[in-house]
């Protein structure tokens, strides 16, 4: 579909007002300045025409599996339009997707080149900032998307990528679940491989909440982070989701 004569690829129903918030001004300034080229420019994208706002969810929900990101990045998903799009962490991120059955293609380039299968892809912050780091202030404006999303998509499984989507996705899961992880030392820390278990308030069972290092550059150019740990991670959310 068309939005601003801009192609979308497969979203959910929070993608309308996810693509008209404007409550960061600070964001949205950012996002457009990277889009008309007046920050930031890129060579390899000089001709190619920039998306430039709030990125929405991508894959239909509910989903058994529920990806939750840090924020779109400046020449991938904010020119592109679709969750991990574009640029070096979806070549890593959609080719494990894909090996673990979540993705049919592990086409990471382009709108329409890949469809995802039981899952679905958030972020913490849906408009990429500068430095890649949101302020605290913008985090807080932009959780309300993320507890939509989770009560919308209702998974067996949430995968966390990082650190901040760690801490985030712990407390949307209080929020909604209307529980207690704790605080300081009794909350469960972000670590690679991270594994937390709550009574899901969707359904009967379980939900598991999974930590893995972001797929940034920053941690797979390092070794910090390699296609087999990758792997074994999607390995254990395939089986959970089961």
């Amino acid at each position: 579909m068309k939005k601003f004569g801009f192609e979308i690829d497969e979203t959910d129903q929070i993608a309308d007002a996810i693509i008209a918030c404007r409550k960061c001004p600070r964001l949205i300034e950012h996002c457009r300045s990277i889009a008309a080229k007046k920050i930031m420019r890129r060579t390899s994208f000089g001709d190619e025409k920039y998306w430039g706002r709030p990125v929405p969810n991508f894959g239909k929900l509910p989903a058994k599996l529920l990806i939750v990101g840090l924020a779109p990045g400046a020449h991938g998903s904010n020119r592109t339009s679709r969750m991990f799009t574009g640029d070096d962490s979806g070549l890593w991120l959609y080719r494990a997707l894909h090996k673990a059955g979540f993705s049919e293609t592990a086409g990471s380039n382009r709108v329409g080149d890949n469809r995802l299968v039981e899952c679905s892809i958030t972020a913490v912050i849906h408009c990429a900032p500068p430095g890649n780091k949101p302020s605290p202030d913008e985090i807080e404006r932009c959780q309300p998307f993320l507890l939509k999303t989770l009560q919308a998509a209702r998974p067996r499984v949430i995968l966390a990528l990082g650190g901040l989507a760690w801490t985030s996705t712990l407390k949307a899961v209080e929020e909604t679940a209307g529980i207690s992880f704790g605080r300081g030392k009794a909350r469960t820390p972000f670590k690679h491989g991270a594994h937390v278990d709550v009574n899901s308030p969707y359904s009967s069972g379980s939900m598991h909440l999974l930590a893995s290092y972001h797929v940034s550059r920053q941690n797979t150019n390092t070794g910090r982070l390699t296609e087999a740990m990758l792997d074994d991670v999607f390995k254990t959310a395939r089986a959970l989701s089961s």
